[in-house]
């Protein structure tokens, strides 16, 4: 009777390929699609106030990953680039989230204090800042970096999912030579036309998940 054989090593390193892109193809297959609907969500604020996407239908949204100790959060933060976005879009009707998806003992985590704290410190201008300390609300939407942003049109649709710009760098001077993905998105969608650059692939700091 023959002998059954192990596998052997470039078999079980087969394997883990394989594996990895079938979990790859699975996260791609469950995160929200360009033109579908946005996930819904209920999550609680930085004032302890349960915010749900289905509270905005109507307007303009801004999903906005975010994590104070990221290098690359920092950059846009560091001369007043992101209060800047903030203040105008808010200004237009936009109502932008900011998201915490940093675990308890990770880089970034706030509690609503701390989360408020930022929020006065830096001058920053979002509509409200969500807390996701589980990660649900992160995981829901794929979010992979921080900055990651979302826009989830009136309607209530997913029009723009990516970078903040086109550059991947913490120097603060780069920012004005970028091409400025999201605001592009938002001027679009204000003015009723279709996203012309809908996709983007985010780049900073992994998301600090649990």
């Amino acid at each position: 009777m023959p002998k059954l054989r192990k596998p052997g090593l470039a078999g079980g390193l087969a394997a883990a390929v394989l594996g990895g892109l079938l979990s790859c193809a699975a996260a791609a297959a469950d995160a929200p699609r360009i033109g579908q609907p946005a996930p819904d969500f209920s999550t609680a604020d930085s004032g302890g106030k349960t915010v749900s996407l289905a509270d905005y239908r109507g307007k303009l949204v801004v999903l906005d990953w975010t994590n104070d100790g990221c290098p690359f959060v920092k950059h846009y933060y560091k001369q007043g680039d992101m209060q800047a976005l903030q203040k105008e879009y808010t200004g237009k009707g936009v109502v932008w989230l900011s998201v915490i998806s940093s675990a308890p003992g990770q880089q970034g985590y706030a509690d609503g204090a701390r989360a408020d704290q930022l929020t006065r410190q830096r001058g920053a201008a979002p509509s409200a800042v969500l807390l996701d300390a589980s990660g649900k609300l992160g995981h829901l939407y794929d979010a992979k970096t921080t900055p990651q942003m979302f826009v989830i049109d009136a309607g209530g649709k997913l029009v723009y999912s990516g970078a903040i710009d086109s550059l991947p760098s913490t120097d603060p001077a780069d920012i004005a030579g970028a091409s400025p993905y999201l605001k592009t998105a938002l001027d679009e969608a204000l003015a009723g036309k279709p996203v012309s650059m809908p996709l983007t692939a985010p780049y900073g700091c992994s998301v600090k998940y649990q």
